[in-house]
């Protein structure tokens, strides 16, 4: 029995039926030809997971109830383990558990990565697990944050793709503006002293 394309965990037959009515098949056909999405992370992929500061963690329970968590921290709180594995410690929270619920009835989970200063985006479908595990903990532990709990979120990656830009609107970090607007005003000073000597002589 041929594999199937790792491109089925999101293109199912009632996905494919949309796509053939709207005339996209064709190429999304070429792309499982091919194997579909990719599995293993590249270095530039891993490079912009492990820089993210803010990811959602999408779930859904027994029966079938998705629910969308946000996960941030540092950059690095996301860590890539391996090409195909992914974790971050957990921190505390409102005591929910939804999410931990969730994956204790259906592994299946997705993340979603925006960056709006670069206007990219990377989806991973994974299967999550939550674990209890110092070692592993203390791994993944950014440097010098102490805002997390005994707990770990282990993702397995199924399949992972980047989206086209399109409709992303292009946004910065405080800090990344803060940084920008104090290298432009260091400058302005500089002109302005280098005007002052000049008017001067």
């Amino acid at each position: 029995m041929p594999t199937k394309p790792t491109s089925d965990v999101a293109f199912t037959d009632a996905v494919k039926a949309l796509q053939s009515e709207a005339g996209s098949r064709v190429a999304y056909a070429r792309m499982e030809a091919r194997g579909g999405f990719a599995t293993d992370l590249t270095d530039d992929v891993a490079a912009f997971i492990e820089a993210q500061t803010s990811v959602f963690l999408a779930t859904s329970n027994a029966a079938g109830q998705p629910y969308v968590q946000h996960r941030g921290g540092p950059p690095g709180f996301l860590a890539v383990l391996d090409p195909r594995t992914l974790a971050f410690a957990e921190r505390p929270g409102n005591r929910q558990f939804i999410t931990a619920g969730n994956l204790a009835e259906n592994p299946k989970a997705h993340l979603f990565l925006i960056d709006y200063g670069t206007r990219t985006r990377v989806k991973v479908w994974a299967e999550a697990s939550v674990r209890t595990d110092p070692e592993l903990v203390a791994r993944i532990r950014p440097a010098g944050d102490g805002d997390v709990t005994g707990q770990a979120v282990v993702l397995s990656i199924t399949a992972w793709d980047a989206n086209c830009p399109k409709y992303i609107p292009m946004r910065f970090e405080a800090d990344e503006v803060r940084e920008a607007l104090a290298s432009r005003d260091a400058r302005i000073a500089e002109l302005e002293r280098a005007l002052a000597a000049l008017e001067q002589h």
